[in-house]
Parts: structure tokens; C-alpha cells; sequence
């Protein structure tokens, strides 16, 4: 098994991002099958929500590979098999971008653990996204689920871009980089703006237009990272460039004093800021750190996580908000909660620097 090791010192971001960890499971915690509660506190648990666990799996290997303690790899696991348990056993649902949220996590912990269990996993779910959901409708590209094939979109396309681009250096089958660069054009092609600026999906009522009232933070992440990936498997620059142009558009269109916009109150919402910060994570890996695009991206990290942490600390413990200008409100969806630890476990690995 592979395991982490720390090099860098401890800063108080370490603490931090492990008590937003801790906070998780003491807010949201519960016994049995259901392992998160929708919200806390705790309502309605009836949906199953496949892709924020599989964001879940993400944050604990965050933690795991931020500190080299087994019990964040545990946590990984767990929710691994609370997806797989709760989906009666399958890895496969009816939602492209799902699967491969949750294919990308299992990747992760391939590589923390070495088991190629997980390896074979996620190419399954490759294959099953290529055999059902890649076809030529508004340009060869993935389609968003089984029900709406006419239906493309930069959350399903971003990940499978970035699945590939990853799986192309595990595997030396020669589909995983083909299929990507060609979902990567489809995205530079349909969706984005000449500066950068990612829309949401076409033809979803059938109609070939754009979706231009969706406007979220994840979708300018997807791409990011989408760049970021294929520039690592290609060594073609020009994909950071491509990176670097939507992450700075993004905060030009979707921040306000340093922190983003709320773009809603829970719910999937919730989640699409740790996208953003996700992916900016890897771009700022790649990006020469006195580029002017790494010095703003840096500073916006820091300004945000800065209001994050004023805002989100009750009671010892931090429990956020959709708005991080601002305490939470009565009711707080986990999905939110994962957002902020992604966000902070960036901190602390950029501060540990």
C-alpha cells in the first residue's frame, strides 16, 4: 500500500482543515446505511446522493494524503462501499456525470492503496460512459444520463476529459486520450466563451441552445481541470493557457470582495464551489508560482478561505454556509460542508508550501 508521508511543517491550515473534517462527522454523522445525513440538522434522508459521496470519497483522501493518517483512508474506503452498498451493489446509475464524479474518486484511492481493484473499477466506469453515453448528437461528446442522450453538458464532458487524461497514464490503451481530446474540443467548441467563461449545457429541450443562465462556479473547475489534465498527459502548454484563461474569467464574472457568490442554498449547489477549488488546486501545481495567473489565483485562496473561516466557526467547531460572508443558516446541506473542507484542505496544502 502506498501511504503519505509528510515532508512540509504543520501550520495552523493543517488544523484547520482537520477540524472542518472532524466537523463532517460530528454535524452530519450518522449510524447504519445512511453514513451522512442530508442535512443537518437532520431532515428528509430519502435521496441517495451518489455524487456527493463520491466527493466525500475525494475530501478523505484530501485528509489522507495532507497528514499520512490511516484513519482519513479508512473514511475513503467506507464511503466507497456505502455508494456501492446503497446502489444495490452496482457501480453504474443512470447519470453519466455521477458515475465518473465517482469513478475519478476510485482512481484516488488506487493510487493511495495500490489495490488494482480500484483501478479496474474506474475503467469499468469509463467503458460503461463510452458504451452508453458517447455519441455524435450537437458533436461527439458524452451525454448527461440514459434518459437524455440529445442532452451535452460541461458536468458530464469536464470529468470524462479528466478520467481520460488520468486513466492515459495508468493504461496504455490509446482510447483513454483519444476520447478525451475529443471531448475536450467539443467543450472549446460548444461551450466556452472566446474569454474563457464556461456555459452549462445545449440542447437540453431539444432545441440546440445554450443554457446561459446557469452560471456556475463548478463549470469553470471542470474545464480547468480538464486543461490541467490533458496538458499533464500531452506536455502540450497550451492547455494551461486554456486553464489559466477560465480560472481568472471565473472569478472576474462569479466573486465579489474576494469570495464567490452564492449560487444557491444547498442542495447540489452546495457543492459546486469545492469544484472550482479542486481543480484550481491542480492548475496552481502546474502554474509558474510568480505567473501573474498563479499570484491572483493564490491570493483569491487565501481571501476566500480567510472569510470562510471568520464566518463558519461555531462552537469550536466549523460548520459553513452557502454564502461565506456569513454565518450559516438554520440549515445546512452536506454537500455545502464538503465545498468548504475542499476549500480548506487547498489552504493548508498551498500554506504548508
Amino acid at each position: 500500500m502506498t501511504t503519505a508521508s509528510r515532508t512540509a511543517p504543520q501550520t495552523e491550515w493543517d488544523d484547520r482543515a482537520s477540524l472542518a473534517q472532524d466537523s463532517l462527522d460530528h454535524f452530519f454523522g450518522v449510524d447504519g446505511p445512511q453514513l451522512l445525513n442530508n442535512s443537518h440538522p437532520a431532515g428528509d434522508n430519502a435521496t441517495f446522493n451518489y455524487w456527493w459521496l463520491a466527493h466525500l470519497i475525494d475530501v478523505r483522501v484530501d485528509a489522507f494524503e495532507r497528514t499520512g493518517d490511516r484513519q482519513w483512508l479508512d473514511k475513503a474506503e467506507a464511503a466507497y462501499r456505502n455508494i456501492l452498498e446503497r446502489n444495490g451493489g452496482s457501480l453504474f446509475n443512470d447519470y453519466f456525470d455521477d458515475m465518473l464524479w465517482y469513478a475519478l474518486a476510485i482512481l484516488r484511492l488506487h493510487d493511495a492503496t495500490g489495490d488494482d481493484a480500484y483501478l479496474r473499477d474506474a475503467i469499468a466506469i469509463w467503458n460503461h460512459v463510452v458504451d452508453h453515453g458517447w455519441n455524435d448528437t450537437m458533436g461527439p461528446s458524452v451525454a448527461w444520463r440514459k434518459q437524455q442522450l440529445y442532452y451535452k453538458n460541461t458536468p458530464a464532458n469536464g470529468p470524462f476529459v479528466i478520467l481520460s487524461a488520468r486513466l492515459s497514464a495508468r493504461d496504455d490503451d490509446a482510447r483513454y486520450l483519444d476520447y478525451g481530446l475529443a471531448a475536450y474540443r467539443w467543450l472549446t467548441d460548444t461551450v466556452v466563451r472566446p474569454d474563457g467563461f464556461v456555459e452549462d449545457g445545449i440542447n437540453r429541450e431539444e432545441d440546440g441552445e445554450l443554457d446561459l443562465h446557469w452560471r456556475f462556479t463548478y463549470n469553470q473547475g471542470l474545464y480547468v481541470g480538464a486543461g490541467v489534465a490533458l496538458a499533464g498527459a500531452t506536455g502540450d502548454e497550451r492547455y494551461l493557457d486554456d486553464a489559466s484563461r477560465t480560472a481568472l474569467t471565473a472569478l472576474a464574472e462569479l466573486s465579489e470582495n474576494g469570495i464567490f457568490r452564492q449560487e444557491g442554498s444547498g442542495g447540489d449547489e452546495g457543492l459546486f464551489k469545492g469544484v472550482y477549488y479542486r481543480y484550481i488546486g491542480t492548475l496552481l501545481d502546474a502554474l509558474d508560482p510568480d505567473s501573474d495567473a498563479a499570484r491572483e489565483l493564490d491570493g483569491f485562496v487565501r481571501t476566500s478561505t480567510d472569510a470562510l473561516w471568520r464566518s463558519a466557526v461555531r462552537d469550536g467547531r466549523l460548520l459553513a454556509g452557502d454564502d461565506w460572508s456569513a454565518p450559516a443558516g438554520d440549515k445546512v446541506d452536506f454537500s455545502t460542508q464538503l465545498s468548504a473542507i475542499m476549500a480548506l484542505e487547498l489552504r493548508a496544502r498551498r500554506a504548508a508550501r
